[in-house]
């Protein structure tokens, strides 16, 4: 079921992932909405745990966006794993922007204005805040200092520090 396939959901879900991002300090990497699910490449939250950050995005987004004959919106669990290199986070960034373009939706990663795509491509600022070097470079040249850090400040054990997770959400 596409529950994210008009433009009003996928405009909501950007609005609501930047609440939740400035609310919980979160690093947005980058990210598409696509109709049936999400990607997300993002730093632990400055504030609470990456699940309490996400379980509010999903309450907040379905709480908006849920038919009424529908009883649940998101799947319960949500998949994501470490990223460890930059490497692998290029490949990730890749694989989330022309995941629209594999699915058919634009002939180009641009053509898709749910991601975060353009905003590498060009610089562009758009809904949700993207951690790039756009961004630092346009905070260096205001001389503010980042308040969203990438870092953890305690890791747990076996945890590596200051690297983003890839979360897919599936509905």
């Amino acid at each position: 079921m596409q529950l994210l396939g008009s433009a009003h959901a996928r405009d909501v879900f950007e609005r609501e992932l930047e609440r939740v991002r400035k609310w919980y300090g979160i690093c947005v990497v980058g990210y598409v909405a696509m109709p049936e699910h999400v990607h997300l490449l993002i730093g632990e939250p400055e504030r609470n745990e990456l699940s309490i950050a996400i379980q509010m995005l999903k309450q907040i987004t379905s709480r908006k966006l849920r038919p009424k004959n529908l009883p649940q919106f998101w799947q319960v669990r949500y998949y994501g794993f470490p990223v460890w290199t930059e490497k692998k986070r290029i490949e990730k960034l890749r694989y989330i922007h022309r995941n629209p373009v594999r699915r058919g939706l634009g002939r180009r990663p641009e053509c898709w204005r749910w991601s975060s795509f353009v905003h590498y491509a060009t610089g562009a600022e758009a809904v949700v805040e993207i951690e790039s070097q756009w961004t630092a470079r346009k905070r260096e040249k205001l001389g503010i200092t980042p308040t969203v850090a990438i870092a953890h400040p305690s890791p747990k054990s076996g945890e590596r520090v200051g690297q983003p997770r890839v979360l897919e959400f599936v509905l």
